[in-house]
């Protein structure tokens, strides 16, 4: 199933007509990320019959420049948050991965790693403002749609709001990771050590799927 698909088959019930009214009067109203035309960029760049990997993230920053639709990642030349910073870390114990100048996380985004978040738009500088509207109805569709996949997935199940939704997920061809959240307060009880992105790459690679290249590149002096 095409994004546009299964958008089309969810704007026909009931919660999105009403999380889209919200939606419209939220941008109107005030400033509101991600970008508008950024909303969906997740599914945009990985399509759901491409996903090999689904990293969940809670909903999109709130500060100003930060959110551009993919959960965890933010543009070129912003400040790289804790949390990913945490993340790099953890890779490049991993995997040798350096640490790159930037959090844009696109590589992945369209190597087939979902970055999901469970929200998909925030009011400015108010975290979770647009929590239980509605969106979490979009993306658990989201999350049961992937889990109908043949081919294999790996989830990334990072804190309890992403793990709530491992009920979601009974395909036994799929692989489900669970740890702390790579935030500063939990990263020191899991988050370090889980070892995550190479078991990711282990289990694609004896399912006779491409591995994902998690090293993003430094792009000090490129035009974005």
């Amino acid at each position: 199933m095409t994004t546009d698909e299964f958008i089309a088959i969810e704007s026909t019930k009931p919660y999105y007509s009403d999380l889209m009214k919200f939606v419209d009067a939220e941008y109107a109203a005030g400033e509101v990320f991600p970008p508008r035309e950024k909303i969906f960029r997740s599914l945009e760049l990985t399509p759901i019959d491409s996903v090999k990997c689904v990293i969940l993230g809670q909903d999109p920053y709130h500060d100003v420049g930060q959110a551009h639709g993919l959960a965890f990642s933010v543009n070129p030349g912003v400040k790289i948050p804790p949390s990913l910073a945490n993340i790099y870390k953890e890779l490049q114990d991993e995997l040798g991965t350096y640490i790159p100048d930037n959090g844009f996380l696109e590589k992945w985004a369209k190597q087939g790693v979902l970055l999901l978040n469970t929200v998909l738009t925030v009011r400015a500088h108010e975290a979770n403002s647009h929590k239980g509207k509605g969106w979490e109805k979009f993306t658990d569709a989201v999350i049961s749609e992937v889990n109908k996949l043949d081919t294999p997935v790996v989830y990334m199940l990072w804190g309890k709001p992403a793990q709530s939704k491992k009920k979601l997920l009974d395909n036994p061809k799929h692989l489900v990771l669970e740890t702390v959240h790579p935030s500063p307060l939990s990263v020191y009880r899991g988050f370090w050590g889980c070892g995550h992105f190479a078991k990711c790459n282990e289990f694609l690679e004896a399912n006779g799927m491409t591995t994902i290249d998690w090293q993003i590149e430094n792009i000090q002096g490129s035009l974005f």
